[in-house]
């Protein structure tokens, strides 16, 4: 059985040692910059890398961080701004992990060539809880769109967060949460 330990802090940009050192199940909280994605903003990059240009943000020893957010209220700086299902980037990250990508944060599994990749350049998938997005957001202190703001919610944000809570779900050698909490939890017969 698993003991509950207290958060990894861990602060952005994320060096390829500090990544090596987190185990699938750790607790971490996260402060610095963190970029927004999904679907739209990760074809755009692809499309970028083809035409063998640089992407309009530097990735290397970044957290991406799958996230639409919703639009902000007045006084807020963001609305709410929960993680999306992580297997919609999966053809798109193995490059991206490639020009140095450290993390990603979002929720659910990942596939195997995420997670081979993953091992292959020392870096992390990190989860974070879906439906609590009012309550992530309170961790992000700035938000501004950085590229494709024509993509809306999708553009890629530059976010400025304290204490962002995650967690390890694959780590740089080749642990999965999913798989071990399974194994884990299983019934005996």
């Amino acid at each position: 059985m698993s003991v509950v330990q207290d958060p990894v802090k861990i602060h952005t940009p994320l060096t390829k040692e500090q990544s090596l050192q987190l185990k699938a199940g750790d607790q971490v909280l996260i402060t610095g910059t963190l970029y927004t994605g999904r679907d739209a903003a990760h074809k755009r990059f692809s499309e970028t890398l083809e035409r063998g240009e640089a992407l309009p943000v530097d990735l290397n020893g970044q957290i991406i961080y799958y996230v639409g957010p919703s639009p902000a209220k007045p006084g807020q700086v963001i609305g709410s701004a929960g993680p999306t299902t992580a297997t919609r980037m999966d053809s798109y990250t193995p490059q991206l992990l490639e020009l140095g990508l450290r993390g990603m944060i979002g929720k659910g599994k990942r596939s195997e060539a995420v997670r081979d990749a993953l091992k292959k350049h020392g870096a992390v998938y990190f989860g974070s809880i879906g439906g609590l997005g009012a309550l992530l957001a309170k961790c992000i202190k700035k938000s501004e769109v950085v590229a494709y703001a024509d993509l809306g919610a999708e553009a890629v944000h530059r976010l400025e967060v304290v204490d962002f809570p995650a967690v390890v779900l694959c780590d740089a050698h080749g642990g999965d949460l999913y798989s071990s909490a399974v194994k884990e939890w299983a019934l005996e017969e």
